[in-house]
């Protein structure tokens, strides 16, 4: 039967890789890869000849409608992005949801994903915890902070290196310089860390030591006492 595999790939390690989401990729008729030359060296190590074309997010909205027709025709397709699940901060929300409307069977495989380690790595509770991705560039920045003053749950964010020190500073503008955080950096990688302290304390290790690669920070929330 015809549908659409969600395929999480290794955010660094290898051998991260399921035996599952391999055997998938070898055997669906397409693999649609938000960067054809990154996923090209990952197939390569397993071996995958599966044929590729690009999916990413400047082309999303035009490939859709074309691969949803696909599916309908008997295809089988994959969906996988640089690393971790497709569709968290990555391309594959819309083409899910289009297959979902369409009555087509979406397929979606446990696999590798960066905020589930950070959080667990973390040591603020997680029994309740909110995703919040990238924040806003400019345009609603500080809106979604004054909303997330009042939260109580553990907040997960995604941060780009360079603009974790500015990042890091809002949170101790909105939150308070005492709020509980933790940097995990390079998860699953050979430089992989993780950073916790109050928001102040981890601010002055990151000024004194830039952070480099892939960020998750997690923020403990309000107290409710």
């Amino acid at each position: 039967m015809s549908k659409l595999y969600i395929v999480p790939t290794p955010i660094g390690n290898l051998e991260d890789m399921t035996f599952r989401a391999i055997a998938v990729l070898k055997e669906v008729d397409l693999i649609l890869a938000e960067d054809t030359r990154t996923s090209g060296k990952l197939l390569k190590h397993f071996e995958i000849t599966t044929h590729m074309h690009s999916h990413h997010m400047h082309n999303e909205h035009k490939t859709v409608e074309n691969v949803v027709k696909r599916i309908q025709a008997g295809e089988t397709i994959a969906l996988i992005s640089d690393a971790g699940t497709p569709a968290i901060s990555d391309p594959g929300f819309l083409l899910t949801r289009a297959c979902v409307e369409n009555g087509i069977e979406v397929d979606c495989l446990p696999g590798a994903t960066a905020f589930v380690p950070a959080l667990v790595n973390s040591g603020l509770p997680n029994d309740k915890f909110v995703f919040e991705g990238f924040l806003p560039d400019k345009k609603g920045r500080q809106t979604r902070f004054l909303a997330l003053q009042e939260e109580y749950r553990t907040m997960i964010f995604y941060v780009s290196p360079h603009k974790l020190n500015k990042t890091l500073a809002e949170f101790i503008q909105y939150f308070g310089a005492n709020r509980p955080i933790s940097v995990s950096r390079e998860i699953s990688k050979l430089h992989e860390e993780t950073i916790r302290g109050t928001a102040e304390e981890v601010l002055k290790h990151f000024e004194a030591k830039p952070a480099k690669g892939e960020i998750v920070v997690c923020v403990g929330g309000k107290s409710l006492k």
